[in-house]
């Protein structure tokens, strides 16, 4: 299944083909070994609150979310072999590096996550 995820606060579209990985290892590999991530895409992760980028290809923007959806944490082009943590975070998403810039996310923003029927 896919989502689609919005900035409420600013009512913009971050990406419109979000999937989740809800399995064991969906969860370890995530984007694992992938070359690249499109620009429409991302990656949601539930009850993360930190993640990691190791034997990754590229960069990433992430976005840490509390549980009322609200971003907590901005991490801008995070490399490969690293490893981030936000306390308090209920969900992390992967976005394609750049795309918190391009949309404007900030700190404090309310965040949806629809689902693509």
């Amino acid at each position: 299944m896919f989502y689609k995820i919005v900035n409420k606060t600013k009512d913009v579209e971050i990406v419109s083909s979000a999937k989740v990985a809800s399995g064991f290892f969906q969860r370890l590999f995530g984007l694992m070994f992938r070359n690249n991530i499109k620009d429409d895409q991302a990656l949601i992760f539930y009850q993360a609150p930190s993640i990691h980028t190791f034997f990754m290809r590229f960069l990433l923007d992430i976005v840490f979310l509390d549980k009322k959806m609200k971003v907590k944490k901005l991490v801008y082009g995070l490399g490969p072999w690293r490893l981030v943590f936000c306390w308090g975070a209920h969900i992390t998403i992967e976005l394609p590096s750049e795309k918190i810039s391009q949309i404007k996310v900030e700190i404090g923003d309310k965040i949806e996550i629809r689902s693509q029927s």
